[in-house]
């Protein structure tokens, strides 16, 4: 009988230091849950003060640019957003426009005219590259002579100015 109540206190024993283990483990799991949601919160934070940042350092700009089509279109844009600093670049088709938006800490409107201009296109401030618009596709080759940076509104045949 001795025996037997030697053997029920070792359990209950071996109870107690498991259910000590368990409670202690859960503890820690809630702590570090805890911590980690803090750290989530605050990255956040820091990530829109940065976003924030960013944007008051932007610079848009539009300047007039020569080209044809929508592969143009492409190409002038992707010359455009290669530039670091560049956050958007969208060229108007019909006014021979391009509008840019930049951050000015990272690149100057030099380096945009320069870069569209490796590619074959006339910009207000730097003439195409030669040897790249010789390699632009036919329907690509523009009229050097082509305005840019129109208002875009339709010109019309108005010919009240003078007689026929």
């Amino acid at each position: 009988m001795n025996f037997s109540k030697k053997n029920h206190e070792h359990k209950n024993k071996n109870v107690i230091d498991v259910s000590k283990k368990v409670i202690l483990s859960v503890a820690v799991i809630a702590a570090l849950g805890l911590t980690s949601c803090k750290n989530e919160t605050k990255k956040e934070t820091e990530t829109t003060t940065t976003e924030m940042s960013k944007d008051m350092a932007m610079t848009d700009l539009s300047f007039g640019v020569r080209g044809n089509c929508g592969m143009c279109k492409n190409t002038i844009e992707k010359a455009a957003n290669g530039v670091e600093g560049v956050a958007s670049a969208n060229w108007d088709v019909d006014k021979k426009k391009i509008d840019v938006s930049f951050d000015d800490t990272k690149t100057d409107v030099m380096a945009i005219h320069k870069a569209i201009a490796a590619s074959g296109y006339d910009t207000e401030k730097v003439a195409g590259d030669e040897d790249a618009y010789k390699n632009l596709p036919g329907c690509c080759q523009y009229d050097h002579e082509m305005m840019m940076n129109q208002s875009g509104e339709e010109e019309s045949d108005d010919h009240s100015n003078h007689d026929h």
